[in-house]
């Protein structure tokens, strides 16, 4: 698995400004955290999600490859990182 926080950096309130992805081993999406500029965060799994958030359809680029567009600053996290967001989802 490989996590993922992406900063989304636009004005749009109807967008989130954080995204935090858990990937699996074909860069697929398996959890999801989305975070809009007034703090409120949207969630997706196998299972359930929230109204805005939806798990990818398509595997998630490289960093390299999401980094080359400037609205986007992306970093890989630890699990616990990533653990320690999903935690707070609800």
């Amino acid at each position: 698995m490989k996590y993922l926080k992406i900063q989304w950096l636009q004005l749009n309130k109807e967008y989130p400004v954080l995204i935090y992805s858990e990937l699996d081993n074909l860069r697929m999406e398996t959890r999801k955290i989305e975070v809009w500029s007034d703090g409120h965060m949207e969630h997706a799994d196998s299972t359930e999600s929230s109204i805005n958030t939806k798990l990818g359809k398509v595997p998630t680029p490289e960093l390299t490859k999401i980094a080359a567009d400037p609205q986007f600053k992306p970093i890989e996290i630890s699990k616990s990182d990533f653990e320690a967001i999903w935690d707070k989802r609800k």
